[in-house]
Formats: structure tokens, sequence, C-alpha cells
């Protein structure tokens, strides 16, 4: 447990984080991981729900963000500690309407370093419905000059969603390889398809410097031209290159299956391999989540994984087999 009143990290006494869930992690320029979180909750926190009638006292904050500078996954992930708004208590980097239908939260979906800044995508939710199905308003990039503390909305960055809410870029990973930040996209909820798009480094806040995989080549234009790279149904991406398999992993939250799984590919478009499971929701009830720790290695995969009824994230670690048919987490 790397959240909660008894994780190792103690989150509840120290910094005021009883509940929360995702735990998207990226490095930063000097290698420490940055874990953003998404809907946080404090002491007085009555369990999932009990928020909306009483954001107050349930000390709603729709995102945070924890440091650690641990790169040895294989012992779990002591945080150095949660960027602050005042001693012990996490602060809210992106503030939220907390209004059902209008805006009901701000959940990140990705995060890159480029040159020192840190950059977060993240999804503004406009309503949740039955569970793995909601709307969002437009997905949005914020980024941060001083280590996470205050963070930058750049409208200009956002993507409104659609009248029918089936934009492909709503909820975005992001990875970054060869001068390239790769941005992967889904559309609201978990039963749609992933896309691909891709800016240079230095332009990923204009819109307009971004290609679309089509199918065949990448091309300029509006995010519409995109093809699937996997169909749906997928949830909660996570994607990065691995330098020591030489090869891509993706990872995502496969709701009809109640599975987490990963899949390999030697280009960020595909194809992609059969999707292993890594952990599944016989074993860990209400699971979902499913964000790959940037120092695993090889066939040593770790990952944030969250459990609804708990709703607090765990570092898990499954082995790729040789085979690469099947994987367990444990």
């Amino acid at each position: 447990m790397l959240t909660g009143a008894e994780s190792l990290n103690a989150t509840e006494a120290r910094y005021q984080v009883k509940g929360t869930d995702l735990g998207i992690m990226w490095t930063d320029e000097r290698g420490q991981v940055l874990a953003a979180f998404g809907d946080t909750f404090g002491s007085g926190w009555a369990g999932p729900g009990s928020e909306v009638s009483d954001p107050a006292a349930s000390d709603w904050r729709s995102n945070t963000l924890a440091r650690s500078s641990d790169h040895n996954p294989a012992d779990g992930m002591p945080f150095t500690d949660f960027v602050t708004d005042r001693p012990g208590h996490a602060k809210e980097l992106l503030p939220s309407l907390k209004q059902d239908n209008v805006e009901i939260t701000k959940i990140p979906t990705g995060g890159v370093n480029v040159g020192g800044r840190n950059y977060l995508a993240y999804m503004s939710v406009r309503h949740f419905g039955q569970p793995g199905q909601w709307t969002t308003n437009y997905s949005g990039i914020a980024y941060s000059d001083d280590n996470g503390q205050t963070w930058v909305n750049v409208p200009g960055a956002g993507r409104p969603n659609t009248p029918e809410f089936d934009d492909k870029f709503q909820m975005i990973a992001f990875a970054r390889r060869d001068g390239f930040i790769y941005a992967f996209g889904t559309p609201n909820g978990r039963s749609g398809a992933a896309y691909a798009a891709r800016v240079p480094e230095q332009r990923l806040l204009d819109l307009s410097a971004y290609e679309y995989w089509t199918g065949t080549a990448w091309q300029r234009g509006a995010s519409a031209i995109a093809a699937p790279i996997i169909a749906g149904p997928v949830g909660e991406l996570s994607v990065r290159y691995d330098q020591t398999l030489h090869s891509w992993e993706m990872m995502y939250f496969d709701q009809p299956r109640g599975a987490i799984v990963v899949r390999l590919a030697q280009q960020p478009t595909g194809p992609w391999s059969n999707p292993m499971p890594v952990a599944s929701s016989e074993q860990y009830p209400t699971l979902y989540g499913g964000f790959i720790d940037p120092y695993s290695h090889g066939s040593d995969i770790y990952f944030t994984m969250t459990q609804y009824d708990r709703y607090n994230v765990s570092l898990m670690h499954a082995t790729l087999p040789a085979s690469q048919n099947n994987a367990r987490a444990h």
C-alpha cells in the first residue's frame, strides 16, 4: 500500500490523505518520481460518495501530487513528500467546481517532464454515470516550473469534447521518445479505443503541431483523423518505451475482463501483442488503474493499482514470461 492510514507512507497522518486513487508516475529532470493522484479525501471522509454531500467535511481535493527519490520499486516506494498548501496537508493542484453535470472534478491522466518543466494531462469530468462510464467537458494540459508546487493551466492546449461525448483524446497518457512526446488518447470512460498522436517535445502545448496516426501515416489535422491503434474497451492508459526490452509497453484496465493488462509493440502505433493480464478482479476485487513505474526494467513491471472498495493505491509487481502469453501479479 502506497497511500492510506496503514500504508508505508502513512499518508493520512502525514498529509491528510485518507483515500485516493490512480498514481500516475513519471520522472523529472533529476530522476525524481512524481506520482499524480485523483480525487483525494481527508480524515473526515466517510467513504465513496460521501464527499458529494459535504465536500468540506471530506476535505475533497480533485488531484494531488507526491514525490519520491526512490529508484528501486522492488522495495516499495517511500514518498519524500507531497506537494502541500500548508504543513501536513496535500494540496489540490488544479481546482475544480465540484458541481455535478457542470464539472464534478479534474482528474490527472498523464505526466511528462521536458527540459525541467513538468506537464500534467487531465480531464474535466462533467458527470459520473454507471461504473466505467463518465462524460468529460474537455481534456487539458497544465505545467509546473517549480517541481510541481504550482501549476499553470493552458486553455489553448485544451481539447473540448464533442456534443456526442466521443472525442478521441479526452484521456491522454504521455510518453517521451526520440524528440517527440507521444500522446495516447481514449474517449471519456472505459469503453473506447486507443489512439496515438505525436508532437515535437518543445511544442507540447501547441495543438497545431500534433500529428495523428491515421492507420498508415502520421498526419497533421484534426484529431478526428486518428485511427485506432487498439480496439476498445480501453481504460486508464499508461504507455512507455522500455530500453531493456527494446519495446513499447502499454498498460490499461480492461473492464469487461476485470483485469489490468499489458501489451507490447515495436512501434508506438503497433501492431500490439495480445493482452497479458497482470492483475485480475478475482484476486483484487474492484481493481482499476494500472500505471507503469518509470523505474521498471525488462520483464519486471511495477505499477500502481487502485481498489475502489479500499479506495487507496498499491504498488504491484508482475513478471512478463519469456513466452509473453501471460503474467502474474503479486
